[in-house]
């Protein structure tokens, strides 16, 4: 995206976007919906969600928030906007009051995280992401639980994206610094072979240098085809890199559009990325 800090980074695939461009206000007296239904659906989408945890108050309100083949779309807002709440919901980790969620048109609304694994979702938590006490390869090796395959050939995918974890492969992932652990935790999730890596805040507490290092392995996963889902407190670096970005705002969307839109629109770049 030019004139970013990331140079021509981001998916160059633009067939796989949704087209047309501007960025939508949801709520306003236009009353557009941040995403079109139907056939022009994303291969993976939580629509209208409302909900919250247990019996609490909804955090969710008419929440929508999707994403296409390849293509990485990213969430964003101020804290307590329900960006993770948002993520949690489209892997069925709360139930929901309103809404769907559905992926390639059929509703999944009613299954389990486990069983949304097994229909290719991937699912890599900020905190308590990997086993400590086990070696970077028996946590790969973990990732691959559900195959029945030979996981050889993926474990070399995954050294070839994170070179430092082959070197590191029989260290104990609780020794390893921050960004190295979230290479671990990435890892395994890319492990099950998944459509759909769902990340939140991936660079939460590395360095600068860190988080390009890990936004240009994302931007490479995405390349393969692969959805990428993200949460991020980074806000302007994250739009820099997606096809698709979503401010929430109270749980609800304020702001949809594409990365550059969003990036160039006055009115998000006022409210939450610091002018």
């Amino acid at each position: 995206m030019s004139g970013s800090g990331y140079g021509d980074r981001g998916n160059k695939d633009r067939s796989i976007t949704r087209p047309g461009g501007g960025t939508m206000r949801v709520g306003t007296a236009s009353g557009v919906h941040p995403l079109p239904r139907d056939d022009t659906a994303p291969f993976l989408i939580g629509e209208r969600m409302t909900g919250g945890y247990g019996k609490g108050a909804d955090i969710l309100h008419d929440c929508t928030i999707g994403v296409d083949p390849g293509e990485i779309a990213v969430i964003v807002g101020p804290n307590g906007a329900g960006k993770s709440t948002a993520m949690k919901a489209v892997f069925g980790m709360l139930d929901l009051r309103g809404g769907a969620v559905r992926l390639e048109g059929e509703d999944i609304t009613a299954l389990s995280p486990q069983d949304r694994v097994a229909r290719g979702m991937a699912f890599v938590p900020q905190t308590s992401n990997i086993f400590t006490s086990m070696t970077v390869e028996e946590n790969l090796e973990m990732g691959a639980f559900l195959r029945r395959d030979d996981i050889r050939g993926t474990m070399a995918q995954v050294y070839d994206l994170f070179p430092i974890l082959k070197d590191k492969r029989r260290q104990a992932a609780g020794e390893l610094s921050g960004g190295q652990r979230q290479q671990v935790a990435v890892g395994r999730a890319l492990m099950t072979q998944p459509r759909v890596l769902m990340l939140d805040e991936p660079t939460a507490g590395v360095s600068p240098i860190v988080m390009d290092e890990l936004f240009d392995r994302i931007i490479e996963v995405a390349r393969t085809g692969i959805s990428i889902l993200m949460v991020e407190q980074n806000a302007r670096q994250a739009l820099e890199i997606a096809d698709k970005g979503y401010v929430l705002v109270q749980g609800s969307n304020a702001f949809t559009g594409t990365g550059a839109d969003l990036l160039a629109d006055d009115d998000v770049r006022r409210s939450f990325l610091g002018g």
